[in-house]
């Protein structure tokens, strides 16, 4: 039991690090960079009157970390000489020649202001040593490389609001799962001893050079720690057992909870002679667990049948979820959940042969429609399956449109709050709640038999869109241990368009617009090759080339994004920026699911983009765009923003009709109705080159946006907005 917590926060000025590839900063790169500040400039004897301090911090539990979001930069390789030159007759002019490539220097940028913040849980009546820390952390100078500058910030408090400061800032949270655990984050932590070899250490690389030669100081002591190690996840069949069936035992959907039920007091019942039935109680059924304990438990999911508008939504099989620091290890669940026969009492009589077994699925496809195991950036938009059962009670009777407004809001707030007991820390955008399913062959929330707890009216259908991609399973609410709360992501919601708008300072004109969108580009370019997992390729899509260089348009094909600037309130300043799908802009382009996810992902990450003359801007993406937005509401009449450009150059004397001509071959190629053109304006270079034009055109119905035509539209050229 802690009663204080030690929360110690380091600030690096330069908001980038250098100690690649460990990343976070593991908690042994911490512990060297205090033991460093601790004893720079001390005398020897500074090194003894610390020790038992030193000791008392590597004893202690690893530490939560928590890091702002960050990016990859470049990688760059530091050449010098290496120590051949006697190779080369010493001769100090032949140095080029031994020259190689002998460092790897990669930067991790970070994309907000926060700290990399350590919290340690303290034991009973250590809140003196936490003191004792607090001030030695105090010296700490720089944390990862030389040249990564840092100071520290230190907070004694309650182990509460120390969480609550870590899950509020927007951190990226990484918690210690045990040590030799596979599928997770390794990294180094002090271990009693660790100060003792670091002085070792040092006073070995103080004389390296003993007899001529020079010798390997002896490595630091650490142990290796796993942080947020990803749970076992392990799927079984609902198989027939009678000799008359085969295949699926499909049970209703309505059922849920009591296949739940029956698979968690069988589980308990084949694990409790092992492990012992209090621990067993704790963990598999929940009987007397803590709020400890709940990151601990076993999660029984039965599956419904789903992935196409024609699935019956019948249950057919179950995933098993083992946290990574579950007491209770995998195998031996997956042992037990093999052994499971419906049918079968406790003491091993057959009651009921028509009941299933489970079965260890060979085929996992159905994990791919929860959102687990496919396209791991995630997705924004989920919507339930099984309903979420809340607190909070749907009023009886009738109610008036006011009262069921003011429910839904309330109920919103605690959808909230049961995203953060699941442990679900991605912002959220939208919250939208209803009775009836969101698919055809779903079921409305009073057709499941379910307990008491449970009753009709705190069960809510919910659709959630987050800020940021999410990944799967997602499992909220009340009910998420006994089956109910399963979402699934809605693969139609991806965004095709986003609006960005500039800080105040940025002051950028309006007719530099084209250098502002194509700092726009390179930092979406550079998201999209961290995205895309590819090497050091950039996709086409935001790229603009295939991979052999040939631009993506040809052909006539526009399958990459589209850009644009905006002067919302006509001042001559750019307010904001799109970002437009290829098929928003291009009707005739077709769309691929692995782009239109791949494009929201990466677009919904943009948050910072950097001009030469005015340095980082900061980009505040809107959550939500107006269906009325000025360009993007649907209009008969449009007028130029930015000039048309020309595909082809005109012919003296026939300019008019060869725009107006350019046009239509223009509209007909991105799969748009031939408009009435009216060409304003144009001017062009030597010999028709170079043609701009300003024009209105009238559809005969109302179209809707965004509508940028031309050369040079995906950079902003050629975009229209309704004509009043």
């Amino acid at each position: 039991m802690a009663e204080s917590a030690l929360l110690l926060k380091v600030r690096l000025p330069g908001q980038r690090y250098h100690g690649l590839p460990e990343w976070p900063p593991s908690p042994f790169r911490l512990y060297q960079a205090l033991v460093a500040g601790a004893l720079v400039g001390e005398p020897d004897g500074r090194a003894d009157e610390l020790a038992s301090l030193f000791d008392w911090l590597a004893e202690l539990p690893p530490p939560w970390i928590a890091v702002p979001p960050s990016r990859r930069g470049g990688a760059v390789d530091m050449f010098m000489p290496n120590n051949d030159l006697d190779t080369k007759g010493g001769d100090p002019r032949k140095v080029p020649e031994i020259r190689g490539a002998q460092k790897h220097v990669q930067p991790r940028f970070f994309e907000a202001e926060a700290p990399v913040s350590y919290l340690w849980n303290l034991p009973l009546g250590e809140r003196e040593r936490g003191q004792e820390i607090a001030a030695v952390a105090e010296r700490l100078y720089q944390l990862g490389r030389g040249i990564d500058m840092a100071y520290a910030e230190t907070e004694l408090t309650t182990p509460e609001d120390a969480e609550t400061q870590l899950m509020e800032n927007g951190l990226i949270l990484y918690r210690p799962c045990g040590e030799n655990r596979e599928r997770g984050v390794s990294l180094r932590a002090p271990a009693p001893g660790s100060f003792e070899s670091l002085q070792k250490r040092f006073a070995a690389q103080r004389e390296r050079l003993i007899g001529g030669h020079l010798t390997q100081a002896p490595p630091p002591r650490f142990r290796t720690v796993t942080y947020n190690a990803k749970p076992v996840r392990l799927l079984f069949d609902l198989i027939s057992s009678s000799e008359k069936g085969s295949g699926f035992h499909p049970i209703p959907q309505r059922r849920a909870t009591w296949l739940t039920g029956q698979v968690r007091d069988r589980l308990a019942h084949l694990l409790g002679h092992a492990f012992g039935k209090e621990l067993v109680g704790r963990i598999i059924i929940g009987r007397g667990a803590t709020a400890e304990d709940k990151a601990k438990r076993v999660m029984i999911t039965p599956l419904p049948s789903i992935g196409s508008e024609f699935a019956d939504h019948a249950l057919r099989r179950v995933m098993l979820t083992i946290p990574p620091n579950c007491p209770i290890p995998a195998r031996e669940v997956e042992w037990a959940a093999g052994a499971i026969h419906l049918g079968v009492t406790e003491e091993g009589e057959i009651v009921d042969e028509n009941q299933p077994q489970l079965v260890r699925a060979s085929e996992t496809g159905m994990l791919d429609h929860y959102g687990v195991g496919e396209n791991g950036g995630g997705f924004r938009t989920w919507r339930t399956v099984t309903p979420m059962v809340l607190p909070l009670k749907r009023p009886k009777g009738r109610v008036s449109a006011a009262e069921r407004a003011d429910h839904e809001s309330r109920v919103a707030g605690t959808v909230l709050n049961s995203l953060r007991h699941a442990g679900v820390r991605t912002p959220v955008e939208t919250i939208h709640v209803q009775r009836e399913p969101f698919d055809k062959k779903g079921m409305c929330v009073n057709g499941y038999e379910a307990p008491e707890r449970f009753e009709p009216r705190r069960r809510y259908h919910v659709e959630i869109t987050f800020a940021e991609p999410c990944t799967g399973p997602l499992l909220i609410g009340d009910g998420r241990f006994m089956g109910l709360g399963l979402f699934a992501p809605d693969r139609r919601r991806s965004r095709d368009t986003f609006a960005f708008k500039l800080p105040p300072k940025a002051q950028v004109s309006v007719g530099n617009h084209r250098s502002l969108l194509s700092s726009v580009r390179r930092a979406l370019m550079a998201r999209a090759r961290d995205e895309g997992q590819r090497g050091r390729s950039i996709p086409r899509l935001f790229s603009g080339h295939e991979q052999d260089g040939r631009p993506a348009s040809a052909g006539g094909r526009h399958n990459h994004i589209f850009l644009a600037a905006d002067d919302t309130d006509g001042d001559g300043l750019v307010d904001r920026i799109y970002v437009f799908a290829p098929w928003a802009c291009d009707r005739s382009t077709p769309i691929r699911y692995s782009d239109l996810v791949f494009f929201d992902r990466v677009v919904s990450s943009l948050e910072w983009i950097n001009m030469r003359h005015l340095g980082r801007l900061h980009l505040e993406r809107e959550s939500t765009l107006d269906p009325e937005d000025h360009l993007l509401r649907a209009a008969r009449k449009w007028e130029t923003v930015t000039p048309y450009w020309s595909t082809r150059h005109l012919k003296p004397g026939k300019e008019r009709a060869a725009i107006e001509r350019d046009v239509q071959m223009e509209c007909q190629r991105r799969g748009l109705p031939i408009p009435a053109i009216r060409v304003r304006d144009y001017h062009h270079g030597p010999n028709g080159g170079q043609p701009k034009a300003w024009l209105q055109l009238e559809f005969a119905q109302a179209i809707a946006g965004p509508l940028l035509l031309g050369r040079g539209s995906h950079g902003g050229n050629g975009l229209f907005k309704p004509a009043h």
